[in-house]
């Protein structure tokens, strides 16, 4: 029997970029699309649109679509207040908690992404266990091909279908 915890996982990437750029990209719904979403929009709990360069705060609600997917394929979650060193925190959906922190050691910068409380049903432990943690692995890394050096890793080619 296997001690694995199906219900969490972190994901970690160094990048040579100065914090304040790391956390302008995590932190705001423009500084989103530049490595992560096609589209984020969020509204505050009035329901006020946040333009592209303001700061992301708790209770925000927001609808992402991702390149490479139609329209109809979006996730709808609520932004929740920081812990701690965290950048951003927030609701994916069913899929758990994603939490955001920059780390520093030895030197590095480092980004840490931890994802929990992920539903631990067989169906869970595939789409939302392994595919997430699949999924957050391309996009810190296309995060660090951003900050270090501008190009952009993800399919814009909406023609192509790469499932």
């Amino acid at each position: 029997m296997s001690n694995y915890d199906w219900s969490r996982f972190t994901v970690k990437q160094v990048v040579h970029a100065p914090d304040s750029q790391i956390h302008k990209l995590l932190s705001t719904p423009s500084g989103l699309e530049t490595w992560f979403l096609r589209s984020a929009i969020l509204k505050d709990p009035n329901g006020n649109v946040r333009l592209g360069h303001e700061a992301i705060q708790a209770m925000d609600r927001y609808v992402w679509q991702w390149h490479g997917y139609p329209d109809r394929v979006s996730e709808q979650g609520e932004f929740l207040t920081p812990e701690k060193d965290e950048i951003i925190r927030f609701k994916f959906g069913s899929a758990g908690i994603v939490h955001i922190r920059i780390l520093h050691e030895h030197a590095e910068t480092i980004i840490e992404l931890q994802q929990t409380d992920i539903p631990i049903h067989e169906e869970a432990k595939v789409n939302w266990h392994l595919g997430c943690k699949t999924g957050w692995t391309f996009y810190l890394l296309n995060l660090k091909s951003v900050l270090e050096g501008g190009r952009d890793l993800r399919n814009k080619n909406q023609a192509l279908n790469l499932d």
